[in-house]
């Protein structure tokens, strides 16, 4: 859609961990690669990167792995999820592609699809790691299909 695919892995990654977390388990990579349908050597980078930005925590030994604790959970917005990933994430990208596109240089989708970024843009900072996690665990989500 519009985010990388390291990125989609990312998240899928991160509300994976967090479901874990809330049944009280450390996700393995192994298991967080499989569930999210990613290679390893892939996952592994990416979850290197939500480590680094302070998403997940890495616990190494023998009953290592990864989680996320429940306050964390309530505080981690989908949005910080994306620039854990995505660096270089805006909101003020043209959806063309263009480079100049803004109001007073509209691409022809200008005007129509800036109140869709507005919308992805509060939905990505009201959007908490939580809400997704407990979503899945209720069943009324999935991560993959």
């Amino acid at each position: 859609m519009i985010f990388s695919k390291a990125c989609e892995y990312g998240i899928r990654a991160s509300i994976y961990i967090s479901l874990q977390s809330l049944n009280d388990n450390r996700a393995s990579l192994k298991d967080i690669s499989a569930e999210i349908g990613s290679p390893e050597a892939f996952t592994a980078k990416i979850l290197q990167q939500l480590v680094r930005n302070n998403i997940i925590t890495s616990v190494k030994g023998a009953m290592g792995g990864f989680e996320i604790g429940l306050k964390q959970m309530n505080r981690i917005r989908l949005e910080e999820i994306i620039l854990a990933i995505d660096e270089g994430f805006t909101y003020k990208t043209c959806v063309l592609g263009l480079r100049e596109c803004s109001q007073k240089n509209p691409c022809p989708v200008h005007h129509k699809f800036k109140h869709i970024k507005a919308d992805l843009k509060t939905m990505l900072q009201d959007t908490t790691l939580f809400e997704m996690s407990t979503g899945l665990k209720e069943g009324l989500t999935c991560l993959k299909l």
